[in-house]
């Protein structure tokens, strides 16, 4: 848990500073970069890489850019911990996270971290698909695309060090809000086609490694070329203007040769598969490669099928909904399953007659107030498979929401018992428990949490303790927690305060007090740096006031930045 406040490097933070400027400030030339140098590796660590990774999370969730959710988050870790597993840098970091964006796209940024907009989920069609193209940005990281990038660009120096900084990345979410749009928009369409005039190349070899790591994992090694071309035909279909090609297109650029040298790799792959002697030999040489642990697999060749062949639901259908729902307004949906569900042609009401639509539909119920609708479409659900977890899980809460707390809390408890480690049936359990219980069951909800931020980066479980933790009477580890969640949301100046106001209880024990201290410490150096450079955030307590416009600082959105005088 302590590891969330490690800050980022002084130089570090001052590039990202800077790119943060360059993009605000737009057109205005005179905005100054660092001199980042003619090294990739003297410009930024592997270590410095990561830590700017969690830092850009962070402020995307600032902003409001990111689906937090536990059970997506561990869907989409484990899919990507699959691949990586099967890729060329088994112990490297890693870390995936799903884009509020509807935007087809996906990205790689420094420290191993990789996003996919929910606008390429929702237009995937199988696991496969998905998993190619998050096969491909792990290809971006594992080659060193981005220091590639940079070490080539010394005549740009400044445009591309922001790309290797990942102000790209963050630009993808420019349709995440007034803020998004307004820090990243200036002067991204030059970025853009220098990304794309530059790394064409490295696409190819990106897809190359992804569609090795494909197999690897188990995957369909087509899946990458198919997806692509389809994005590529659909791209047709349209008007033919640059607003109908897809970002991923833009930022992926797609030729007919690549496609067809994609399609020639794969092929290749599929013939030497079916030549080797067993899966299990190829786990073993796997397992030769590196001592990380990878995923069992039983038979490489059938694991995009395996919930199909079990005859359970399809994972990655209902998790496909989860994501729609939870990046879309839950009202406006419920209207588009209902519509759906009765549309007028009796071919289009059995093709969307789904278990996962009506998954995506029950959940669209109950964040909408509409808990005792979403049971009866869950419960036909149940029936025929009545030990999914996911449809369970998905059944509490609506019977939480619709008031049945006795008989929702009986629910979580089983699924508890038969996955105590699980975060999104032990966060739903710690809510319900907290939420209009007892002392004593706001004490059973922090008691399960507790463990689980040892390794947690997530705000939510922070937060989610500290209600816990508030209301059994613990009232420090509550701030710290919510100090915790602060920081973790991209406020660090609220948690900053928030510490220096739990230092003044009367109440410390030696331990809490040390604690504290830590925290203060780790966080000082970047709450500094940030206001060395007049970079507001809008939980700066020096605010957006009228000193500060006085002084020539611009805001926009939710950041402000400093005008030197020459360019008022």
């Amino acid at each position: 848990m302590r590891r969330a406040l490690r800050p980022l490097a002084p130089r570090l933070l001052t590039a990202l500073i800077c790119a943060s400027l360059a993009f605000a400030a737009g057109a205005q030339d005179s905005v100054r970069l660092p001199d980042l140098g003619s090294s990739a590796n003297a410009l930024i660590s592997p270590q410095e890489a990561q830590d700017y990774g969690a830092s850009m999370l962070r402020q995307m969730r600032a902003l409001n850019m990111v689906v937090d959710d536990a059970m997506l988050d561990d869907y989409i870790n484990n899919l990507g911990y699959r691949l990586v597993a099967g890729s060329d840098k088994p112990k490297d970091h890693f870390s995936f996270f799903i884009v509020k964006d509807e935007v087809i796209n996906a990205f790689a940024a420094p420290g191993g971290y990789i996003a996919v907009n929910s606008g390429l989920i929702d237009i995937t069609r199988n696991e496969g698909e998905l998993a190619g193209v998050i096969a491909h940005e792990i290809g971006h990281i594992t080659q060193n695309h981005l220091q590639r990038a940079f070490e080539a660009s010394k005549k740009d120096a400044p445009l591309l060090a922001l790309v290797l900084l990942g102000a790209i990345a963050a630009g993808a979410g420019a349709h995440a809000g007034d803020a998004a749009s307004a820090i990243m928009m200036g002067g991204q369409g030059l970025l853009m086609q220098k990304q794309i005039n530059f790394t064409r190349k490295d696409e190819v070899e990106a897809d190359r490694t992804g569609i090795q790591t494909l197999s690897n994992a188990g995957f369909d090694p087509n899946a990458m070329a198919g997806f692509f071309e389809r994005m590529q035909d659909t791209m047709r279909v349209g008007s033919g203007g640059d607003r109908d090609v897809p970002q991923l297109l833009q930022t992926h650029p797609v030729t007919l040769t690549r496609i067809s040298d994609a399609k020639s790799r794969a092929d290749a792959l599929i013939a030497l598969q079916k030549q080797r002697p067993s899966s299990s030999t190829l786990i073993k040489k796997q397992w030769d490669k590196s001592t990380a642990p990878i995923p069992f697999v039983k038979d490489a060749t059938s694991l995009s099928q395996r919930d199909q062949d079990h005859g359970d639901l399809d994972t990655y259908a209902l998790m496909r909904e989860r994501v729609r729902v939870l990046s879309g307004d839950a009202t406006q949906l419920t209207t588009y399953y209902a519509s759906s569900f009765a549309a007028p042609l009796p071919e289009k009401r059995r093709e969307f007659d789904t278990p996962a639509n009506h998954y995506g539909y029950a959940l669209a119920l109950t964040r909408s107030g509409r808990g005792a609708k979403a049971m009866a479409e869950l419960q036909p659900l149940l029936l025929t498979h009545p030990s999914n977890q996911i449809l369970q899980l998905a059944l509490a809460d609506a019977k939480f929401q619709a008031g049945q707390r006795a008989q929702a809390l009986s629910l979580y408890a089983e699924l508890n018992v038969l996955s105590p480690r699980n975060r999104a049936i032990a966060l739903a359990y710690a809510k319900a428990l907290t939420d209009g219980g007892s002392k004593a069951e706001a004490t059973q909800a922090a008691d399960m949490l507790r463990p689980m931020l040892d390794d947690a980066n997530e705000p939510d479980i922070y937060r989610t303790y500290a209600l816990a933790s508030d209301k059994a009477g613990d009232p420090v580890r509550a701030g710290e927690a919510y100090a915790d969640a602060s920081y973790l949301s991209g406020r660090p100046f609220d948690a900053m305060e928030q510490l220096k106001r739990l230092l003044t209880r009367p109440d410390l024990d030696y331990y809490a007090r040390a604690r504290i201290q830590s925290r203060i410490s780790d966080l000082t150096p970047l709450v500094m740096e940030l206001r060395k450079h007049k970079v507001q955030t809008e939980d700066n307590p020096d605010g957006r006031s009228q000193r500060m416009q006085n002084s020539g600082t611009s805001c926009s959105g939710r950041l402000c930045f400093s005008l030197e005088p020459g360019q008022r």
